[in-house]
């Protein structure tokens, strides 16, 4: 690969990174908020659902430049990171289901189940996101 299109690549990588893995924190911010009551359901779901956008714009980045830069499929390390990307793509699709059903339930307190999906969902996605730029970095350094 010429080098002026792999430092575009690493250049879009990275600012895909900042814009969905920034957006994430920030909608896992709101939902803190509204766990310690100093922010309603209704408006943590309102100010998350503002964020899907940069979120999904921050994935799809990250994905198409790192095709970009020709990761070592033969690598461990970059196949665990094809699976935290994988499992974070899918954790992010069941989150408008889940945003669903808390919309509706957002005017009474929210039952165990539905606690404990978000909170799955919030730690499964900081595990996939922290992980990937984990490996994303140790691959770096190679």
């Amino acid at each position: 690969m010429d080098a002026a299109l792999h430092t575009a690549a690493l250049f879009v990588h990275l600012a895909s990174l900042v814009l969905g893995f920034g957006a994430v924190l920030v909608a896992d911010y709101f939902a803190l908020l509204c766990l310690t009551g100093r922010y309603t359901l209704r408006d943590a779901l309102n100010s998350t659902a503002r964020l899907h956008v940069p979120i999904w714009t921050g994935l799809v980045g990250l994905v198409a430049s790192g095709v970009m830069l020709h990761p070592d499929l033969g690598s461990t390390l970059t196949r665990i990171k094809l699976g935290l990307v994988l499992v974070l793509t899918l954790n992010g699709l069941q989150v408008g289901l889940l945003n669903r059903h808390m919309t509706r339930k957002a005017a009474t307190p929210l039952a165990y189940p539905f606690l404990a999906w978000g909170a799955a969902t919030a730690v499964v996605s900081q595990a996939c996101w922290w992980g990937a730029v984990l490996i994303g970095f140790l691959n770096s350094q190679r």
